[in-house]
């Protein structure tokens, strides 16, 4: 893919998204109501299942504004650079599906629950019993 163009074309853009920021290793989406950002960031695969043996993977996370802090909160995260696309396109969708529903950052937080992603990194923790 070209540094030049944003990874998902525009015509497959639910309404109200827009490419924000793309380079090499992270690209974000903001929608305009509710305004809220998709961000796609490569990071070290250090948290993953050590039985994966991957050095580098994709966090998905949103971002939204209260009062004058900027928050972030974690989607998931994933392995490849495709998966994170389709993983922010899937989240674009299920918002913009949602939009009448929310009224804040636990709406959201709820709708992206949802999502289910390929190619998924499990992390390292075992499940607590």
């Amino acid at each position: 893919m070209s540094p030049d163009n944003p990874p998902i074309p525009r015509e497959k853009l639910p309404p109200g998204w827009g490419a924000v920021m793309f380079c090499d290793g992270q690209f974000a989406y903001r929608h305009r109501q509710p305004p809220i950002e998709l961000v796609a960031d490569r990071t070290a695969a250090n948290r993953s299942h050590p039985g994966l043996g991957l050095s580098r993977c994709w966090e998905l996370r949103y971002q939204y504004s209260l009062g004058d802090r900027t928050i972030a909160e974690s989607i998931g995260r994933v392995s490849t650079r495709r998966a994170a696309v389709e993983g922010v396109l899937q989240c674009m969708h299920h918002i913009h599906e949602s939009v009448d529903e929310l009224g804040g950052p636990i709406e959201v937080q709820e709708i992206l629950d949802r999502v289910r992603f390929s190619d998924v990194v499990p992390d390292g923790q075992s499940p607590t019993k």
